[in-house]
């Protein structure tokens, strides 16, 4: 099991990733330049947080027409694993591989602070057997989901909400929404559930040390790839 950490201009994240991947989940990580045009020889993508590309225009737009990302694509159309973590997020939506969008945060700051998520979806591979409510650190100015009531409608019922923001005993409250995320939404899933977005970090949270290790049962997921 090989996975690939794409490095854009501007992405800040992407050491996080590696060093989660390789020390706390015992897997094999590489980068992988975004102006490459393969993924040959891996077999799942992070796309990781930062200000790709200096966030000019929207986030993530500049990346999201990297040309790795036409790879990044084919991976998610052959039902490989690929996660968008925050500007990752950001990306995938541009890219037209997830639904929705990502706007400025309802107070207009950048927010640094821990959340509690609620797995929805419990039966794609990023979601099975997280049975508790997590603890994982946001790190974002433009974080707030968006999407039209026909989407929304759809996300629901198919089941690709994959975490809400949530209070510590799980209730979904207006409080516990840092963002405004419409419905309290901070993770969706592609129609066939190998690919998610979201914005918080789990690869911030997969020890102790860094005060919670609630991030591992999420990228758990790279560890039950058969390849």
């Amino acid at each position: 099991m090989k996975v690939a950490v794409v490095r854009f201009p501007g992405a800040n994240c992407d050491q996080d990733a590696l060093w989660s991947l390789r020390d706390d989940l015992c897997l094999s990580a590489e980068y992988v330049w975004h102006e490459d045009t393969s993924l040959a020889g891996f077999d799942a993508v992070i796309l990781p947080g930062g200000f790709t590309y200096g966030d000019y225009l929207r986030c993530g737009a500049i990346a999201a027409r990297a040309p790795i990302m036409a790879e990044v694509a084919r991976f998610a159309l052959e039902g490989r694993f690929v996660i968008g973590v925050c500007n990752g997020f950001q990306v995938l939506c541009e890219a037209g591989l997830l639904p929705g969008a990502l706007l400025l945060n309802q107070n207009q700051k950048f927010l640094c602070q821990d959340v509690y998520l609620r797995a929805e979806n419990r039966t794609s591979p990023w979601t099975e057997g997280v049975d508790h409510i997590l603890r994982i650190p946001i790190a974002h100015g433009e974080g707030r989901y968006v999407c039209d009531d026909l989407t929304l409608a759809r996300l629901a019922s198919e089941d690709r909400i994959a975490f809400r923001y949530v209070d510590a005993e799980g209730r979904q409250t207006e409080e516990s929404n840092p963002n405004g995320s419409v419905d309290s939404i901070a993770g969706v899933l592609n129609d066939a559930g190998n690919v998610l977005g979201m914005m918080p970090h789990p690869e911030r949270a997969t020890r102790k040390l860094l005060g919670s290790d609630d991030g591992r049962q999420i990228l758990a997921a790279l560890c039950r790839v058969t390849v």
